[in-house]
This record gives structure tokens, C-alpha cells and sequence, in this order.
């Protein structure tokens, strides 16, 4: 562990034989995350590079301050990589039942927006449909096209919500503690008016108008610059 950390240090400083040293020691981990995938139209040699890339991008983007070891962090790291590598080449598959789940919410919504006339919330869609939170988060997710964790989805009364506020509770621990790590790298970018905007309107739930409010600014200011910072955000996740 200290031996990695080290090495970490190295490469961050811009070590390149520190980093090449980290790659050789865990390519046996890429190989047996790509073992998870066989059988899926691609051969293992073309997924072992996909996830070589992850593997690179934990190395790098690693903070040794984490009170976790470095494979812990980048397992979840090198299986998104492949993850979407899959998902964008169009060979992960949706499954009929979420396919009609699917359609079903696209009619609930579409009938509830012409109704009130606004989008819609998730409490809306439980009510109309009978899904569960749950079913409606995972046949959103299923198709649709891959997207940033901060794109912004619903806009009710003007309080935006974005993928990473949908996030279900239950799934892989390794990405539910990866998800906190980058989110706590990324807030770590921000100060000032910057980062209490983001605090107020994604950690406590405030709405434009709130955070317009109480940061002494006007609404049109607030929207301008939450965009401006979550497509920084955005670039910086990636």
C-alpha cells in the first residue's frame, strides 16, 4: 500500500516510469474485470484495452489522501471505462420489460406535462404509472443515450435534478464509493460563490429563486452561472 501511494505521488509529479510501473503491477487486475465481460461480441485483448485506459485514468485522477486502497478505487473505475465502451458500441441490451416500462412512462409524462404544464417529477411518475422509484430510475437509465452525472433532467417550480441525484441506494459498493470520492474531488474545485451555489442548490435542495436569495444575486445570474460551473464539472468528471 505505501509502495503504491508512493508511486502515485511520483507519477502525479509527472513520473512517467513511476506510472508505467503502477500499469504493469495491476493489469492482472484489468484481466479479471474483463472476465466479467466475455461473451459479449468483442474480444478479451480489445475490453483489456478499454480497461487499460480506465486503469490509467484511477492512476491518475487517484487522491492518496482516500482512506482506501488504490484497487478499491479502481475497479469501479476500469469497469465503467468498459462499461461504456459497451454501451456506446450498442452490446450492452435493454431488456423488454424495461422497454415497456420505458414506454409506459414517456406516455405518463408527456400526458401529465400537457396537463400542468411543466415537467414532471419522479413523485409524479410513481403516482401515475404504480412503478417504484427504482423500476422508474432503471428504465430511464436503460434507454437512454450515456450521459454526463450532472446533466440536468427535471425542472420543476425551477429546481433542477440531475443523474447523480437519482442515483439508487442498492448496487455495487465499489461504485457507490466511487461516485462519493469523485464527488468529493470535484466539489474540491470550487470556492466561494461558486461552491456554496452548488452546496445550496444540490445539498440542500434549494431552488434558483433561494439561491438567488440568499446569495444576493438574481435568478438569471444564478441559472448562467450553475451552468457554467456543472459544465466544468462535467469536463472535469470525464
Amino acid at each position: 500500500m505505501e509502495e503504491t501511494i508512493a508511486l502515485i505521488r511520483q507519477s502525479h509529479s509527472g513520473d512517467k516510469e513511476a506510472r508505467d510501473t503502477l500499469v504493469q503491477n495491476n493489469l492482472g487486475l484489468v484481466w479479471s474485470i474483463v472476465k466479467r465481460f466475455e461473451n459479449r461480441g468483442h474480444e478479451p485483448e480489445d475490453l483489456f484495452q478499454i480497461g487499460s485506459i480506465g486503469l490509467m485514468k484511477a492512476i491518475d485522477k487517484f487522491d492518496p489522501s482516500f482512506a482506501v486502497k488504490f484497487s478499491t478505487y479502481a475497479v469501479p473505475m476500469i469497469t465503467g471505462e468498459i462499461k461504456r465502451f459497451l454501451r456506446d458500441d450498442g452490446m450492452i441490451k435493454v431488456s423488454r420489460g424495461l422497454k415497456e416500462n420505458a414506454a409506459k412512462l414517456a406516455a405518463a409524462r408527456n400526458r401529465l406535462q400537457k396537463e400542468l404544464g411543466r415537467d414532471v417529477t419522479l413523485g409524479e411518475l410513481e403516482e401515475a404509472t404504480g412503478m417504484s422509484r427504482e423500476e422508474i430510475v432503471m428504465s430511464l437509465e436503460a434507454c437512454v443515450e450515456v450521459e454526463s452525472i450532472y446533466k440536468s433532467l427535471y425542472q420543476p417550480d425551477g429546481n433542477q435534478v440531475c443523474l447523480a441525484d437519482r442515483l439508487v441506494e442498492k448496487g455495487d459498493e465499489n461504485e457507490k464509493l466511487l461516485n462519493h470520492m469523485l464527488l468529493a474531488h470535484l466539489m474540491r474545485q470550487l470556492e466561494g460563490m461558486e461552491r456554496e451555489l452548488i452546496i445550496q442548490r444540490y445539498f440542500k435542495e434549494k431552488t434558483q429563486v433561494e439561491v438567488a436569495k440568499s446569495l444576493g444575486i438574481s435568478q438569471v445570474q444564478v441559472s448562467r452561472l450553475e451552468k457554467k460551473i456543472l459544465q466544468r464539472l462535467r469536463r472535469l468528471a470525464g
